[in-house]
């Protein structure tokens, strides 16, 4: 990690008082990949994105400038920045907004240069005020200097940014549900086809949806070139990137990590080992929505996408919850179930459901009235959701909140099935007070 230089948040550390101004961003060389960029016309900017192999932080790690590449010529065109960040053990792209987010806006400038944009936007998450007040703050700024609005730099390229700050629904996170918020609407996902973002995104336009931390990078990259940034890390997954990491570790928190450590280096040397000297049980690698990891299986294996993805999982948002030996794992799968069923925009049957009925009946087993049919149960209601309950998952919805209260389910039944048994165990025949018939 110490190999590489810091990144995302060298601003931070070197400024921790002051990261957040214009003063201070444009005295550490703030801007200046802005005016690079102008100079390189939209195609050199493109290339240099694909040559730094930036894969998109928001989840799915496809390419950023691959997916650029994908947006249609008809104009005008968006570029829409996903500050949604709601998926729980997730907390680097507030860091990134509240702390630097001048980083962000020039990010922005770029990609929407590259991609032929006059008018973009960023959707912050409505629990997040102060990063939407630094985000505007540092958007005023950018306005003052010169750096937004027509004609920026005197180099003939004008561009409108608009922060929006959204009503707090996990659901927006998906792209197409964030464009609806975005346009007025119901949060909901939108069918795909016909409605591919690049295609018919934002007002029926094309439009390209890139996560905060993912246009994070792309000042740097402009700065270095994409080959120095695709010379840091592995291969298949170069750079830096964040990770957060919360639940039973002495030192939880942000960090800023080169992928192919293995999970071990990042548990115990990165965030410093399990509380308590307790013994590590499980962890989610990539966010509530990824199948859980346990030591016997994965705890030398190394953090990369390919590695992770073909273990069954997914580096996803770059969230990791550690569980040590104390955890209650019926426990555990119900508080992260019970938060995608809250989150269900209901569009879906087997989403509105599905999620509600896994819930319930993990409660009721938590509340002593455990059968001995519900580990079946539990995995039928999932394979209605998700069919084959496989990973990654097959749908039976428009988008994946569906299969994301899946995968605790899953795990749960694969890893721990002796907790399960046990819960199962301590049911009796009295009557259920929490919405199920005995």
């Amino acid at each position: 990690m110490t190999d590489h230089p810091l990144i995302l948040t060298a601003r931070m550390h070197a400024h921790p008082e002051s990261s957040h101004t214009i003063a201070t961003y444009e005295a550490t060389g703030g801007y200046t990949a802005l005016r690079t960029a102008l100079d390189m016309g939209r195609d050199a900017i493109v290339e240099e994105v694909k040559a730094a192999n930036l894969r998109g932080r928001g989840g799915a790690g496809f390419p950023a400038g691959v997916k650029w590449g994908f947006l249609a010529p008809a104009r005008p065109a968006y570029l829409v920045v996903n500050g949604d960040e709601s998926e729980p053990g997730t907390f680097k792209d507030r860091q990134l907004m509240e702390r630097d987010p001048h980083q962000l806006v020039e990010g922005t400038i770029i990609s929407s240069l590259a991609n032929e944009v006059n008018h973009a936007f960023i959707y912050i998450r409505g629990e997040y005020p102060k990063s939407a007040r630094r985000v505007q703050a540092a958007v005023d700024e950018a306005y003052a200097a010169g750096y937004l609005g027509a004609n920026i730099l005197d180099s003939g390229y004008d561009l409108e940014l608009t922060v929006h700050l959204g009503g707090g629904a996990y659901i927006c996170g998906e792209e197409t549900a964030l464009l609806n918020s975005l346009e007025g609407r119901r949060g909901e996902p939108r069918l795909k086809p016909p409605f591919f973002p690049a295609v018919r995104g934002l007002y029926m336009a094309p439009t390209i949806v890139n996560n905060i931390e993912t246009l994070s990078n792309i000042p740097w990259i402009i700065n270095n070139g994409g080959n120095a940034y695709s010379a840091i890390g592995p291969e298949d997954s170069p750079g830096r990137r964040m990770c957060s990491i919360s639940g039973h570790v002495n030192r939880p928190g942000n960090y800023e990590i080169v992928e192919g450590i293995t999970w071990r280096e990042l548990i115990y040397d990165v965030a410093g080992g399990i509380r308590n000297g307790n013994e590590l049980k499980a962890w989610v690698p990539g966010g509530a929505s990824a199948p859980w990891f346990v030591p016997a299986e994965h705890l030398d294996t190394e953090v990369t996408k390919a590695a992770i993805d073909s273990n069954g999982s997914m580096t996803g948002s770059g969230a990791v919850i550690v569980m040590d030996h104390t955890t209650d794992m019926v426990a555990a799968a119900e508080r992260l179930v019970r938060f995608f069923a809250h989150e269900s925009c209901g569009l879906c049957t087997p989403c509105r459901e599905g999620t509600t009925w896994l819930d319930m009946i993990l409660r009721r087993m938590l509340a002593g009235h455990g059968r001995a049919s519900d580990p079946d149960v539990l995995y039928d209601v999932s394979d209605n959701i998700s069919p084959g309950v496989t990973w990654p998952p097959k749908m039976t919805t428009i988008c994946p909140l569906g299969p994301s209260a899946v995968s605790p389910v899953a795990s749960l039944l694969k890893h721990f099935p002796e907790e399960v048994a046990a819960a199962v165990e301590r049911g009796t025949q009295v009557p259920v007070s929490i919405g199920i018939r005995s």
